[in-house]
Order: structure tokens, then C-alpha cells, then sequence
């Protein structure tokens, strides 16, 4: 059986890869299980200094997989539990991480991208959270968003849905570095070279500060978003804007 999470660790740089490329690397409750025990890992091993989160394929992560738990109020719930753990998870680590978008980051996926301190992607990408056109609510994510690009632009993205181009997304504040596609790879490895060479000490300790700074160690609504978002999509209204989507009408 296929591993759905690649981990490795080279030179004090750790690389993160969700493997489900057939799948754009969308987010089952198998993948979301398989990453946190990944990010468990990296918790555990003082040699780290920096973290690359990335996605086999063409896409980084598509979002949420809906379509196996579309039907099940319950795996829904897991599953967006399990999404807001690992991406508080990602935002807790000690080092600083790094998301390297070579695609699409959609929903949950863009979530990843602007949960980590340094994003990385090329124009051409396809970024954003599409939920409210779909009849959802993006409220596990939110919270991420929020902070990134502050609570007046995350309103208008959030409430218009959509997705935007890397270059846009860039614009807005949801990358911190843009790249030509052909040398994506090459700067996301420079940049994780360049934070090695940090003190870790002072790099822990200021990114434990800000983390403190913006609310990303408080639980409460990050433990209430995952229960919002999936009574929105157990509704009658999400649920059938699911099976004309999926075709199962």
C-alpha cells in the first residue's frame, strides 16, 4: 500500500509530502491522520531547524475529500477535527515551516499553505477557498486566514468563495514569495537554507512569541470551527449542493 505521507530529514531540513497525487492530494481522514503522525514526528526531533510542507503531482492539496463522507455526519466531523489539529499542529512546531505551492491549494489546502510562516508558489497556481459557493462554511480555516492577511480582506475572501491565480494570491498576501514555476523548487531550497543558519534559540523563542502575539496557542474557537463547519455541510442545503456537484442526484 501506497504511504500517503513521505517524511524525510536532510541537513537539518525536514520535507513533509502528502502522497495522494491521483487524488490532487485531497484530504481524506486517512491523509489527515498520516500527516498529523508525520508533524508528530518532527515534534519529536531536535534536529529539524526547518520544515518543507508539499505535495506530490501536480497540486499541492485540493481540499477536503468530500465524497467518501459526504453521506456520514460523523467521518465529516473527524475528518474537519482532524484538518484543525494538524494545522494548529504545522502552526505550534518550534522551527519555522515553509509550504512549497507548485499547484493548486484549495479549501483546506489553501489552509495548509497560509497556516505556515513562509509560503512559496509561482503565478500560474490556482489558490483560494471556493466553500460558500459550494454551500459550506470555511470556518476551519478561518482563523488562519485571519491572521495571515487580517480580518477585513479574509471577509471578502471568505464570503465571495472562488479561487484565485499564485500571482493574485500573492498580491493579497496568501504567499509570502512568488517564483517562476521552472524555479520554484530551487528557491523554496534556498529559502530553508537560509533558515538553518539561524540562531535556535532566538528562532524558537520569536516564533513562539508571535505565535502567543496572534492568538495561534488559544483553542477555544479553533476547537468550535471544526463543529461549525460540519453542521453546515450535514445540512440539507450543503448536502445537496454536494450530490450535484459529485453527480449523485
Amino acid at each position: 500500500m501506497c504511504e500517503l505521507v513521505h517524511n524525510s530529514v536532510l541537513d537539518g531540513i525536514a520535507t513533509v509530502t502528502m502522497n495522494r497525487p491521483q487524488k490532487r492530494n485531497a484530504l481524506s481522514i486517512e491523509l489527515i491522520e498520516a500527516l498529523e503522525q508525520a508533524i508528530e514526528s518532527i515534534e519529536r526531533d531536535d534536529s529539524v531547524r526547518v520544515l518543507i510542507l508539499s505535495g506530490e503531482g501536480e497540486a499541492f492539496c485540493a481540499g477536503m475529500d468530500l465524497q467518501g463522507v459526504m453521506a456520514d455526519a460523523d467521518g465529516m466531523r473527524r475528518m474537519l477535527r482532524g484538518l484543525s489539529r494538524v494545522l494548529r499542529r504545522i502552526r505550534r512546531l518550534p522551527m519555522p515551516t515553509i509550504a512549497k505551492v507548485q499547484g493548486a491549494a484549495v479549501g483546506g489546502g489553501c489552509g495548509l499553505m497560509v497556516v505556515t510562516d513562509f509560503a512559496i508558489t509561482h503565478p500560474e497556481a490556482k489558490v483560494g477557498y471556493p466553500e460558500v459557493s459550494l454551500g459550506l462554511c470555511p470556518a476551519v480555516v478561518a482563523p488562519w486566514l485571519i491572521r495571515k492577511i487580517g480580518p477585513g480582506r479574509a471577509r471578502a475572501m471568505l464570503l465571495a468563495g472562488g479561487t484565485i491565480s499564485g500571482q493574485e494570491g500573492y498580491e493579497r498576501g496568501l504567499a509570502t514569495h512568488l517564483a517562476d514555476r521552472d524555479h520554484l523548487e530551487a528557491e523554496v531550497v534556498k529559502l530553508a537554507r537560509s533558515l538553518t543558519e539561524a540562531g535556535v534559540l532566538a528562532s524558537r523563542t520569536t516564533k513562539t512569541w508571535l505565535n502567543e502575539l496572534d492568538g495561534s496557542l488559544e483553542d477555544a474557537a479553533l476547537d468550535r470551527a471544526a463543529d461549525l463547519s460540519a453542521d453546515v455541510i450535514a445540512s440539507a442545503e450543503a448536502q445537496a449542493r454536494l450530490r450535484a456537484l459529485f453527480g449523485r442526484e
